[in-house]
C-alpha cells in the first residue's frame, strides 16, 4: 500500500512540475536558430531529478515539451533537449546519495543539467532532428562544419540551461532548509 501511495505522491509532483512548466513557459523563453530556448524547462529538468528521480524527469520534460508546442511556444527540440537534462540530474542523484550525511552534496546534482542538455541533447538535436525536420538555420550552420555547428548549439543552448539549472539548484537549497526533501516528501532513504 505504500508503494502506491509515494507512486501517487511522485505523480502528482510530476503533473505540478508539467503544469509549472507550463505557466511560466509564455514569460520565460526565447528563440534560438530556429529552436526555442527555455531556462525555464531546465529549471523544472533540475527539480524533477531530485525530487522524483530519472525517468519520472523524463515524464515531465515529455509533458512540459507538449503543453508547450500545444501553445505554440515550443518546437520538436524540446524533446532532446529537455529529457536528457533531468535523466542525467536523476542519475547524478542517485550516485551521489550516499553521501547525504555530508549535507547539500547531492543536490549539486541539479547543476549536471547542462551535460545531459548540451552533450546529449544538442548533440542529437544537430545531428538526427534538424536534418528530419529540415530547420534551415541549424543545417546552414552544418555547412560551416559539423563541429562549428555543434559548438555554436551548446554555446546557444547553454545560456539557456546553465541558468536554469543554477536557480533549480537554489530552489533545492530552499526547499531543503524548509525541510521538504525526497526523503520527506516520499520516505526514500
Amino acid at each position: 500500500m505504500e508503494a502506491r501511495s509515494t507512486h501517487m505522491k511522485k505523480m502528482a509532483l510530476a503533473a505540478v512540475f508539467s503544469a509549472l512548466g507550463a505557466v511560466i513557459a509564455p514569460f520565460f523563453w526565447f528563440p534560438f536558430l530556429g529552436t526555442s530556448a527555455y531556462p525555464g524547462q531546465h529549471m523544472i529538468n533540475a527539480l524533477a531529478g531530485v525530487l522524483l528521480g530519472p525517468l519520472w524527469a523524463a515524464v515531465v520534460a515529455i509533458f512540459t515539451g507538449i503543453i508547450r508546442n500545444a501553445f505554440g511556444i515550443g518546437t520538436l527540440y524540446a524533446f532532446p533537449g529537455g529529457i536528457p537534462g533531468g535523466v542525467v540530474v536523476g542519475i547524478v542523484y542517485w550516485l551521489l546519495r550516499r553521501f547525504k550525511k555530508t549535507g547539500k552534496i547531492p543536490l549539486l546534482s541539479a547543476l549536471f543539467e547542462p551535460v545531459g542538455t548540451l552533450f546529449i541533447g544538442a548533440t542529437v538535436s544537430i545531428c538526427l532532428v534538424a536534418p528530419w525536420l529540415g530547420t534551415q538555420k541549424l543545417l546552414s550552420l552544418l555547412e560551416s562544419g559539423p563541429l562549428t555547428a555543434l559548438l555554436l548549439l551548446w554555446s546557444g543552448w547553454a545560456v539557456s540551461c546553465v541558468p536554469g539549472s543554477v536557480l533549480g539548484f537554489a530552489i533545492l537549497l530552499t526547499l531543503n532548509r524548509a525541510g521538504i526533501t525526497r526523503e520527506t516528501l516520499f520516505g526514500e532513504r
